[in-house]
């Protein structure tokens, strides 16, 4: 699992906010991307806070029934250690030093298993020149076996999100960087930020997903597949029309 956060603005950036203004200046997608599947996991929108990072950590729980995963991966923003060890620590108690004085408040201690490393970039003349990993939790080992077992990568890293964060640029016009093309609605920003990143789950086709065809199966080499596919969500390539018009409640 990769998490990252992307920025955007809305109505004007923050530093031009005046104070107790609401609903403008920036707004950031917190984003847990599973990278074997190019499947957006999880999202959360608003400002970068801790607040939400730990909304993102514990969706991202949530949503894989409270398993550990391989591993996971971000970069230096501190938020993540906390979220994790909040989510997922385990409460212990102390022992008390001594027989005298209170009982050690319970503290979390972070499990057996769970594997999270950062992703340092070097830079110089504002362009990365290097990059490093950085083990936060779990031990070297558990970091070796964690690669040895992944299926996109053999180390440390946060390529998978950044690539998909430039696409959902691509896709959201108002993400933009660099243009004049923005949002003035909190509310429409939000909608489109979950419209696009729900939509290019089951209708935008990765090339990475796609798998070769037998000669018997037709004239076509390869069946394109989308990361709802890959993540077996689905069974086929969704239509715009057929995801605007499916039910978002099941009765």
């Amino acid at each position: 699992m990769q998490f990252d956060e992307k920025w955007s603005f809305v109505r004007k950036k923050q530093k031009h906010c005046r104070p107790g203004e609401l609903c403008c200046g920036d707004c950031w997608d917190h984003v847990a991307f599973d990278p074997q599947h190019r499947l957006v996991l999880s999202v959360v929108v608003g400002p970068r806070i801790d607040e939400l990072t730990e909304l993102l950590v514990r969706d991202v729980q949530r949503r894989t029934a409270g398993r550990l995963l391989n591993l996971m991966t971000s970069d230096e923003h501190p938020a993540y250690a906390k979220a994790l060890r909040e989510v997922y620590g385990q409460v212990v108690q102390p022992q008390r030093r001594g027989q005298r004085g209170r009982q050690p408040a319970p503290v979390k201690e972070i499990p057996q298993g769970l594997v999270y490393a950062t992703v340092h970039k070097i830079r110089e003349n504002n362009r990365v020149v290097g990059v490093q990993e950085r083990q936060i939790y779990g031990s070297k080992r558990e970091l070796k076996q964690a690669l040895a077992r992944s299926k996109v990568s053999d180390r440390v890293t946060t390529v998978h999100i950044e690539r998909h964060n430039g696409s959902d640029r691509g896709r959201n016009a108002r993400k933009t960087r660099k243009s004049y093309r923005l949002s003035k609605d909190w509310d429409v920003h939000l909608a489109v930020t979950y419209f696009t990143m729900d939509s290019a789950n089951f209708c935008c086709p990765v090339r990475k997903l796609r798998v070769r065809l037998r000669k018997k199966e037709g004239k076509k080499k390869w069946r394109q597949r989308t990361p709802a596919m890959a993540a077996g969500l689905t069974d086929h390539i969704w239509t715009m029309e057929e995801w605007l018009s499916y039910p978002s409640v099941q009765r």
